[in-house]
């Protein structure tokens, strides 16, 4: 059957339904709207949607006559019209939570170039919001690569805060983070105390804990601390998908699915809530708990909800010294030891028999790793499982932030998408040049080596470890630069329209969707995102300036931008 036959045939179809079961059509026009369909630019003048699906792209002739009589038309005004941003990978549970505690990233804030300035921030929120002695106290979007003494604030520099508050710093890549002794305490850890594997818990030089926990020594202090309230939980979910509706996100993911929020989103009060598709990664920890369970469906939407793959954690974080790498850091390890390349946070074998379960059972990988050594670890770990490309398993590989150029035969060889992080260039390439050398640094997130390799790539912000702002990501990914001037691979820098595809087709392909979105043809769900600019005529230093006008979610205006 011809492409032409099959949509008179859903033409047909549609308009057969009664009209009472059908919305009024809507036809988009008036504006730019390029519909990521293909490996070139291309754009049609309107777009049908009814029903939530795109009934027709293509001329304003044709999209009348499939409309019928007594279609909307929505105006664009001269803006650009796009498929809605796919989020590759974020936490969209923490964004929950930082409803809750002080942001760092608050411009209010008065400037934190030093430890006194930090304390001097800590102090005046308790005082400013009345926090009773014996509370917690959250921080967060911490970085004490920001801090003049280039070091951790430490335990006993909390207490001097407060001893009367459980203060709890997390570092902003969430591999890490810093509590008082009154945390500390709650926590139930001592000087006694031991990490437990792929943790680790610093000391000062009397061997005391100095209040720095990194990896999975971190979830013994997140245990402990205050939990939300399913009440609060709710309320929060709103805000947050409030929140990545207005970047243009009309799918959204929670990249680490903790069982408790496992349980609250698949819950029947937070679908009733959802309005954007949720892709849930719950993570391995609770693998044995959902293997039980011979029934639990993965890749399949129960309205907004989906259950997409396993995630699994094999290192840390580069700018916290905790990434697993064949080479050393220049720095030495988070206290200062040298030589140190970093650890894995489990052993190959466990990685290979976790991998085999997860594959047996038919369900998707989803692997962190940053250092070229856990990014061996999981093609090991792959192969184990017996995955190439022809099986079409897509195992996703989030970060493959140090890849090594010899990797991307592995990747290639083996079906992985890449799910890349371009704002590491802004935010840490300056860091990172302080361990590695320039070569290393300029094939972080190699977006057009992966390209030329064959590989479907995607990009992503890992909010909240970086801000959840798509127009500085396509910025990222296309400029490529550190506050300082520098570029990190000049040649690994995208063109506009392959910067916009790692935010829609790409990670539309990494979790089996390329047939459902990421891009405007008929079939396909009515998810659009409405733009101030063309990102394809925008100079690259005006894109982070583009603005988001309108999202819509399968017809539905979603979010919109508030005149003037």
């Amino acid at each position: 059957m011809t492409s032409r036959i099959r949509a008179t045939a859903l033409f047909a179809a549609l308009l057969a339904l009664p009209a009472t079961a059908q919305e009024r059509p809507t036809i988009y026009r008036g504006g730019t709207i390029i519909t990521m369909d293909g490996d070139a630019p291309q754009t049609v003048p309107a777009v049908v949607a009814r029903d939530g699906k795109i009934l027709f792209a293509g001329d304003e002739a044709g999209a009348r006559r499939a409309a019928g009589g007594n279609a909307a038309v929505h105006d664009l005004h001269g803006a650009t019209m796009l498929p809605g941003f796919i989020d590759a990978h974020s936490h969209f549970g923490i964004a929950m939570q930082m409803a809750g505690g002080l942001d760092l990233w608050d411009t209010a804030l008065p400037p934190m170039t030093d430890i006194a300035a930090l304390q001097g921030v800590i102090r005046d929120h308790i005082a400013r919001h009345g926090i009773a002695k014996g509370d917690w106290v959250v921080v967060w979007q911490y970085d004490n690569e920001k801090l003049a003494e280039k070091r951790h604030i430490t335990r006993a520099e909390l207490d001097a805060v407060s001893s009367d508050h459980k203060i709890v710093v997390l570092h902003q890549s969430l591999h890490a983070l810093v509590a008082n002794s009154a945390a500390l305490t709650a926590a139930r850890l001592t000087d006694a105390s031991e990490p437990p594997p792929g943790g680790l818990m610093l000391r000062d030089a009397e061997g005391h804990l100095n209040g720095v926990l990194l990896e999975k020594s971190t979830f013994l202090m997140l245990a402990a601390m205050p939990q939300l309230t399913p009440e609060q939980k709710l309320e929060r979910l709103v805000a947050a998908q409030q929140r990545y509706f207005a970047e243009g996100y009309t799918h959204a993911q929670d990249g680490a699915t903790m069982p408790a929020d496992l349980a609250f989103f698949t819950g029947p009060d937070a679908k009733a809530r959802l309005k954007i598709d949720l892709a849930l990664l719950p993570i391995y920890m609770g693998l044995d708990a959902l293997l039980a369970q011979p029934d639990l469906l993965f890749g399949t939407y129960d309205r907004h909800v989906k259950l997409q793959g396993i995630k699994v954690i094999l290192d840390g974080s580069v700018q916290a010294r905790t990434g697993y790498f064949t080479r050393d850091y220049e720095r030495g390890s988070p206290d200062g030891t040298h030589p140190w390349h970093g650890h894995p946070a489990m052993d190959q074998p466990a990685f290979d028999d976790l991998a085999r379960k997860v594959t047996t059972r038919g369900w998707q990988l989803f692997v962190h790793a940053n250092g070229d050594a856990a990014i061996d670890m999981a093609i090991k770990g792959f192969d184990a499982a017996g995955i190439t490309a022809a099986d079409d398993r897509r195992p996703i590989v989030i970060h493959s932030q140090f890849q090594r150029p010899d990797q991307l035969a592995d990747y290639r060889r083996i079906g992985v998408g890449p799910a890349y992080f371009s704002n590491h260039a802004w935010y840490w390439a300056d860091v990172h040049r302080t361990n590695f050398p320039k070569e290393v640094v300029d094939f972080i997130s190699p977006f057009r080596s992966a390209r030329a390799a064959g590989l479907i790539a995607s990009n992503h912000s890992d909010f909240s470890v970086t801000p959840l702002d798509t127009r500085f990501m396509l910025w990222t990914s296309m400029a490529r630069v550190s506050p300082t001037g520098v570029v990190s691979g000049p040649d690994e820098r995208l063109g506009a329209y392959e910067a916009l595809q790692a935010l829609t087709t790409g990670p539309a392909w990494q979790v089996f969707e390329e047939d459902r979105k990421g891009r405007i043809k008929a079939g396909l769900l009515a998810d659009f995102v409405i733009l101030d600019r063309n990102p394809l005529t925008t100079p690259v230093d005006g894109i982070k300036a583009i603005r988001v006008l309108e999202t819509v979610k399968e017809g539905e205006t979603v979010w919109a931008a508030k005149a003037g």
